[in-house]
């Protein structure tokens, strides 16, 4: 059985944890690695796999491509990687631009576009709901420490005022919020892509500051489903996800294991888009 050749873009903790992790599997190997600053991969990634320009990338024959960079490599490359290559979206904050996402379903036409679910439980379940249109409302609430955000904007002023109370720096659609915290809120983002029938505009994003969680990183999931929600009689789910994550890191720790996953689970599924 052939392995599938992974190409990888991107070599900051969450690329080295991969390159290391494709490295052990039997059924997968590196087809590339490219960073922005290739002086990173000097010493730390073989000088054959090395990918100097990522325009270059059609030349590793690769089987699946994965985006674990910035928002901007998916608006630049995405449509390209996917004519040649499955694609996995890494930041799918990205997708919170309309046209890019259009751009994006409709180049997935022969190769899959992956969404890996990251910190949001349950997402499977939301798709099909979503797919049989029985889902009214989704509220994802993400918590965590003013030191594990990277922000944008009025919010990034307001995050450096918190100092004892929890304070709420956003509710409202992911749409508005991925430009505000692209580095934070991709399970937001995959929430809107899983739940597409309300999309980024009605997904509702809450992002919270709260100086007590200096061990944990919290996601909230809570949905509405057949029934009638004004009378608060329609179906309801809401589930809390503690991730353990050191002070001011951006990416809990059970996230790179669950990357991984996603990563072994983005293959065979076809054209379109899909949950991993």
């Amino acid at each position: 059985m052939s392995r599938r050749r992974i190409g990888v873009v991107g070599f900051g903790l969450l690329g080295q944890y991969l390159v290391e992790e494709i490295k052990k599997q039997n059924n997968l190997e590196l087809a590339f690695v490219w960073n922005r600053t290739h002086e990173a991969l000097v010493g730390n990634v073989p000088d054959d796999l090395q990918l100097r320009d990522l325009n270059n990338f059609k030349d590793c024959n690769a089987d699946l491509i994965v985006e674990v960079a910035h928002p901007s490599i998916t608006e630049q490359y995405g449509p390209l990687f996917l004519a040649h290559a499955d694609y996995m979206v890494g930041s799918p904050t990205a997708l919170a631009d309309a046209n890019l996402e259009a751009s994006l379903r409709s180049a997935a036409i022969s190769h899959g576009l992956y969404i890996p679910s990251g910190a949001f439980w349950g997402g499977e379940d939301i798709q099909k709901m979503a797919d049989r249109g029985t889902l009214q409302a989704l509220k994802v609430t993400m918590k965590k420490h003013p030191a594990s955000y990277k922000l944008n904007g009025e919010i990034e002023s307001i995050n450096k005022t918190v100092t004892d109370s929890p304070v709420v720096l956003y509710d409202g659609g992911v749409r508005g919020l991925c430009p505000l915290a692209p580095n934070n809120v991709n399970t937001m983002a995959a929430a809107a892509l899983a739940a597409h029938n309300l999309g980024f505009d009605k997904v509702q994003g809450v992002l919270v500051s709260d100086p007590s969680l200096t061990d944990w990183h919290i996601v909230e999931v809570e949905l509405w489903g057949p029934g009638n929600m004004a009378a608060d009689k329609a179906f309801h789910c809401k589930t809390v996800r503690r991730n353990p994550a050191t002070l001011g890191a951006v990416t809990g720790s059970a996230t790179y294991a669950s990357f991984l996953s996603s990563v072994l689970g983005a293959h065979g599924k076809g054209p379109g888009v899909h949950l991993c």
